[in-house]
């Protein structure tokens, strides 16, 4: 089998190519084997390729999380999905056992996992998963296979974030950092269709004249002028009902400065550092909300799929590059030169 791998942690040296791996198969009734058409890059894959805390990898750990293929092994008690349906893959497996997963928010189970970085990933030709975490879509156009691929991470924690955390609502001002990357990207379509306001930011003109053009109302470029200090002047000093910041340490303070009263931050991710600092006076006097969130669950997901097959939520294809030229992917994301998401042709033409 090929696949894009690691056998240990560093830069992007350590990324191999293997056409060697043994093909994994289906030992659960509940599991379905993909065969891996394309999978997607996220900056998850730059950080376990970096190495996580309390994250440890079997060598030849197979890399990346999104994906998207054809079903074409199913265990016994399978009955949702069969061999020949064309899949999205959702990375995030629980063990709906525990309580969290009994109430029905799987994202928060105490085993949770992630392909890629728990287990391993969909940057292979087969990958292994729960039947619960496919759904089965209409197989798209080949030149169009990358969307699909592209799709269930970001907008899942996207969904979570704007429609289940913030709730936000026709009306509601919210605040996008880092429209580049797919979350951002989701976050903004979804928040449009909700009838919000909404502002982003990039430290790229280039990249926020595209997000004029996907529906932004407001954009500003993050390197040259004061975040904070723009929004409060352009709400005549009221701030954004919503921060949806996955930067962490870099826009922490800025966040705060543009949300308004009774505002809602939700976080999924800390690319610039995971310590940040709050004063615990203001978010009190000003009766903030501050939310963490990661990816989501079985209804979640079901919303996001219905979105996808109704074509009113898809993910920005930036580029898509053979399997082979795996590191040549992560150096475009590394370098943030993307806009949108980084995608890999498994399937061999």
């Amino acid at each position: 089998m090929r696949a894009l791998t690691i056998s240990a942690h560093g830069g992007l040296e350590r990324l191999e190519y293997r056409t060697d791996l043994p093909e994994p198969d289906v030992t659960s009734e509940s599991d379905v084997r993909v065969r891996v058409h394309a999978a997607a890059l996220n900056h998850l894959d730059l950080f376990v390729l970096g190495g996580l805390p309390g994250v440890t990898i079997t060598p030849p750990w197979i890399m990346g999380a999104d994906a998207a293929g054809v079903v074409d092994r199913v265990g016994a008690g399978v009955r949702d999905v069969q061999p020949g349906d064309f899949v999205l893959v959702n990375p995030g497996i629980s063990d709906r056992r525990c309580e969290y997963c009994r109430a029905g928010e799987q994202s928060l189970c105490i085993h949770f996992a992630l392909l890629g970085e728990h287990r391993p990933g969909t940057f292979a030709e087969y990958v292994v998963v729960p039947a619960a975490n496919v759904r089965a879509v209409p197989a798209p156009a080949p030149e169009h296979v990358g969307d699909a691929a592209a799709f269930t991470l970001a907008a899942l924690t996207a969904w979570r974030m704007v429609v289940t955390k913030a709730r936000v609502a026709a009306g509601d001002s919210v605040l996008i950092w880092g429209i580049g990357g797919g979350v951002s990207q989701a976050a903004l379509q979804i928040a449009k269709a909700r009838g919000a306001r909404v502002w982003v930011t990039s430290g790229s003109d280039a990249k926020l004249a595209r997000a004029r053009a996907l529906g932004a109302d407001e954009v500003i470029n993050h390197r040259t002028t004061d975040v904070a200090r723009t929004i409060r002047a352009q709400t005549g000093k009221r701030g954004v009902n919503v921060v949806i910041d996955s930067v962490g340490r870099a826009t922490w303070p800025q966040s705060l400065g543009a949300l308004g009263r009774a505002g809602r931050l939700v976080t999924c991710g800390a690319t610039s550092g995971p310590t940040v600092e709050t004063d615990v006076r203001r978010m009190f006097w000003n009766q903030w909300t501050l939310m963490g969130s990661t990816m989501g669950n079985d209804a979640e997901f079901e919303a996001i799929v219905a979105e996808y097959r109704a074509g009113r939520l898809r993910p920005v294809v930036d580029a898509v590059l053979p399997l082979e030229r795996g590191r040549e992917a992560f150096e475009r994301l590394a370098q943030d030169a993307q806009f949108g998401k980084v995608v890999l042709r498994v399937l061999a033409e």
